[in-house]
């Protein structure tokens, strides 16, 4: 990839998961032994990026030592989100300020993450550079959703996201995105949504379609299903 960084997202309490994310974060749970957050760090690495910011705030000491027990071959950095948590938009303009890169793509540790995304990403990639935007989330079909209870979040034509009609696109945890477009004063809680919806009303939030089977995890429920595929 021409993207040098990636930004995984591992800050929040995973509540809908307790009450097993009492003690573990979400991002650390296994699925056939392999954490959620260990599946999004080989796909990044698959994608040729060496170097990974990733923020905590919820049992925070908990990453670090699961970066200790592991041997990635690759430069990891935790950025703490401080005395409050910042949710996505604070917690990933916090990270930016640790980066002197433009463009970086982003993950959701929530998303099963497997080898199978890597051509997908890498053509979203394309699309970034080549059509000179700022931003394109990864998406995909309600339909491929292994939770059928999730519902769309988006409508997708031509590569360009709008909210009219149906709305039969998910948004699945990745994402490409220039600095520029964090424009607060300073670090402080707010969404990504905030950022898109802006975006939304300009008609400049991008997006590309996934044809991937989407494992979410999205609940205790979820969680107990994909435990047993």
């Amino acid at each position: 990839m021409k993207i040098n960084t990636a930004l995984i997202l591992c800050a929040g309490f995973g509540k809908r998961l307790n009450p097993i994310t009492l003690n573990i974060p979400k991002p650390l749970l296994e699925i056939k032994d392999v954490s959620m957050l260990e599946r999004c760090i080989y796909l990044i690495e698959k994608l040729g990026i060496q170097k990974i910011l990733i923020n905590t705030f919820y049992l925070k000491d908990q990453f670090s030592e699961f970066l200790n027990n592991k041997n990635f071959n690759l430069d990891i950095k935790i950025i703490k989100d401080g005395e409050h948590i910042l949710d996505t938009g604070g917690g990933i303009q916090n990270m930016l300020q640790n980066s002197n890169e433009n463009d970086f793509i982003i993950f959701n540790p929530d998303t099963v993450w497997n080898i199978n995304y890597k051509d997908e990403i890498l053509k979203m990639e394309e699309i970034y550079f080549s059509k000179k935007i700022e931003n394109i989330l990864l998406l995909a079909n309600k339909k491929l959703s292994f939770d059928k209870q999730l519902k769309g979040d988006f409508n997708l034509k031509n590569n360009l996201i709008n909210k009219e009609d149906k709305k039969e696109f998910i948004y699945i945890g990745c994402q490409i995105i220039n600095k520029k477009l964090f424009v607060r004063n300073k670090i402080e809680n707010y969404s990504i949504l905030e950022i898109w919806n802006k975006l939304l009303d300009q008609k400049k939030l991008y997006g590309y379609e996934s044809q991937k089977d989407f494992y979410h995890l999205t609940d205790l429920h979820i969680f107990k299903k994909l435990k047993d595929l």
